[in-house]
């Protein structure tokens, strides 16, 4: 039995000859899925409306909150005079008003950072992280998760400030940039032209050439027993003279490929199972294209969730089936086991 390869990277070709977007001709859902798909673009995926409702719930409750106000307003001078400590306590590790220790940050654990102005800098960024840290922790009246939102997206804007990001500002960066002569902001600025045109011609990301399917990754035996216009579901038999009368099904997410359960021998979830004697199969979802743009979750718990359990049933009749789902898989199977369960 030969390893399988995925078979809808390799007729993608053939079946999507245009991945260009087609603007439905008809008003309804159709035209609200395609307006979503284009702001989806902009955003990264990200609902706007999600983001404001969540930012709106922050700020909303932190300006009714005039306690909250006063202990920031102490906490931000309290952290602001350790900025400007004397030189011989520059170095020292920040706290807070409570006197606790604010966490050191891997980012500055070279000891270039010790040395002025980088120490002075390096504090700056770590009182300023530590302050948007309380100003979204424990606001009275804020949902946990809007509150878990604006944390994560605060701290992604307060991250892309660090000055471990910035040349004149990271000691680490100048050092080497003397010591080379500026080879190393050369070899960096070929980085960025190599990888912008990788992205422009849609070409994988560099070294990826070594991760042959079927050779380098998806290396366990398996065989392609279904297939629909969305799904492939492989069967990989077990390894073991003695073999469980269960069956197991892996869904993995949509939005990647099957073989992150079956990367190589010595991290494959799969040939873990079928060296235990497992029987296991696996979806792999389509590539989509444009003939796929009318589909939704109908379609990926009918022919992706229910269509295999059927296949599954053909093969190994009358036996109870081990779903395991991973990532957005794990979320496609909980729906499907309600769905079942109503009926």
């Amino acid at each position: 039995m030969k390893s399988v390869k995925h078979i809808s990277a390799v007729t993608k070709v053939a079946r999507h000859q245009s991945d260009s977007e087609v603007v439905p001709q008809h008003f309804g859902s159709g035209l609200d899925r395609w307006a979503h798909s284009q702001l989806a673009q902009l955003t990264g995926g990200i609902s706007p409306t999600s983001l404001r409702l969540a930012f709106e719930d922050w700020l909303t409750h932190l300006a009714l909150s005039p306690d909250e106000q006063v202990q920031l307003t102490n906490e931000y001078l309290n952290l602001l005079s350790q900025v400007f400590a004397v030189p011989a306590k520059a170095n020292a590790l920040p706290t807070d008003l409570k006197g606790n220790v604010i966490d050191a940050d891997k980012r500055f654990a070279n000891s270039a950072w010790e040395i002025w102005p980088f120490n002075i800098i390096s504090k700056s960024f770590l009182l300023n992280q530590h302050w948007w840290q309380l100003a979204t922790t424990n606001v009275l009246g804020v949902s946990k998760h809007h509150q878990d939102v604006v944390q994560f997206i605060l701290r992604q804007m307060v991250d892309m400030c660090s000055p471990a990001n910035f040349i004149c500002l990271n000691p680490e960066v100048l050092s080497l940039t003397a010591k080379t002569g500026g080879r190393n902001l050369m070899q960096g600025y070929e980085n960025f032209l190599d990888r912008l045109n990788r992205i422009q011609n849609k070409l994988p990301p560099l070294g990826a050439e070594e991760f042959e399917v079927g050779k380098a990754v998806a290396v366990t035996p398996g065989k392609v027993i279904y297939r629909n216009q969305l799904i492939e579901l492989i069967q990989y038999e077990p390894s073991t003279p003695k073999v469980h009368p269960e069956p197991i099904l892996m869904v993995p997410a949509w939005i990647m490929k099957y073989y992150i359960l079956d990367l190589s021998p010595s991290n494959s979830m799969v040939k873990y199972l079928v060296d235990q004697g497992h029987t296991v199969f696996m979806i792999s979802w389509l590539n989509p294209g444009s003939q796929e743009r009318d589909l939704g979750m109908d379609d990926y718990l009918n022919m992706g969730v229910m269509e295999s359990i059927k296949a599954i049933n053909i093969i190994v009749p009358d036996k109870k089936i081990h779903g395991v789902g991973y990532c957005l898989g794990g979320t496609l199977l909980a729906i499907a086991a309600a769905a079942m369960g109503g009926k």
